[in-house]
């Protein structure tokens, strides 16, 4: 079950996470059918379209916007306790990225 949270809440979410998710199981485990629950919290982010031609922007984007820092911390926040210590990106033989 995914639960989204207020960004700015994460963090006070993130002490006391433990015991919510034990609670959260224990009411939830007699609705369901799936025997296995799994508890997840994500911060509900915001991500703003890359600037073209036409809009109208003033301000440039921030990083915490863009499309692949959103990815980067939604992958944080479903492996929270533990941290994310390296990544690979494949490359295939025609040279493209996947």
């Amino acid at each position: 079950m995914l639960r989204l949270v207020v960004q700015r809440q994460l963090s006070s979410f993130h002490w006391c996470l433990h015991r919510l998710t034990r609670e959260l199981e224990k009411k939830f485990s007699d609705q369901l059918v799936v025997p296995t629950l799994f508890i997840v919290f994500v911060a509900q982010r915001r991500m703003l379209r890359k600037p073209t031609r036409t809009s109208r922007v003033k301000q440039k984007r921030p990083r915490s916007r863009t499309l692949t820092n959103i990815h980067e911390k939604i992958l944080e926040d479903l492996v929270f306790p533990t941290e994310i210590v390296g990544k690979r990106t494949r490359v295939a033989v025609d040279g493209s990225n996947y």
